[in-house]
C-alpha cells in the first residue's frame, strides 16, 4: 500500500527522476509546450509550478533557487524575463495539461503540457471587443442619439456660463 506517498516515482532513482524533471522543465520554459506521457506530465506540473511563483520576484536568491532545481542558465534567465511578467497576476495554475490520446508503441496514455498564458488559441480575451448590451429597442441609432444628447447638453452648458 502507498499510504501518505506523494510523489510518482515514475520508475526512476532519484537522480534519473529530478536530472529528467528539470530536463523537461527547460523544455517547457523553452518552447512552451511540449508532448509527454500523461504520468510525467502530472509530475512535472508539480515540479514546474513552485518554480515559476519563485520566478514573479526577480531577486537574486530566488534565481538561485530556481537555478538549483533546473540547473540550466539559459531556461533560468527565460524563466525570469519571458515568463513571469506574463504570469505575474495570475494566482497559480500556470500550466494546463490535454490529453491527447495513446501512443502508437507501446500504447502509453499521452498529453501535451503547455504554459497557459502562451496559449494564443485560448487567450483570444485581450483582441477581441466587449460586447455592449443594447438597453433600448430602437435600433443602433441609440449611440448616436445618446452622443447628440451630450453634445447638446455641453453647448447647453457653456451657453449659461457665457450668462
Amino acid at each position: 500500500m502507498r499510504h501518505g506517498k506523494k510523489i510518482n516515482h515514475l520508475g526512476r532513482k532519484t537522480a534519473h527522476r529530478k536530472a529528467m524533471l528539470a530536463n523537461m522543465a527547460g523544455s517547457l520554459i523553452e518552447h512552451k509546450r511540449i508532448n509527454t506521457t500523461v504520468a510525467k506530465a502530472k509530475a512535472l506540473k508539480q515540479f514546474i509550478e513552485p518554480l515559476v511563483t519563485k520566478s514573479k520576484e526577480d531577486t537574486t536568491h530566488n534565481r538561485r533557487i530556481v537555478f538549483s532545481k533546473l540547473r540550466n542558465k539559459y531556461s533560468v534567465a527565460e524563466l525570469f524575463r519571458d515568463v513571469a511578467p506574463k504570469v505575474g497576476d495570475r494566482p497559480g495554475g500556470y500550466t494546463r495539461i490535454i490529453k491527447l490520446g495513446n501512443r502508437l508503441g507501446d500504447n502509453a496514455d499521452m498529453a501535451m503540457i503547455e504554459l497557459v498564458d502562451f496559449n494564443e488559441i485560448y487567450n483570444t480575451s485581450g483582441t477581441t471587443k466587449k460586447k455592449s448590451t443594447r438597453r433600448s429597442r430602437r435600433g443602433k441609432s441609440s449611440g448616436n442619439a445618446t452622443e447628440a444628447t451630450a453634445e447638446t447638453a455641453k453647448k447647453e452648458d457653456s451657453s449659461k456660463e457665457e450668462e
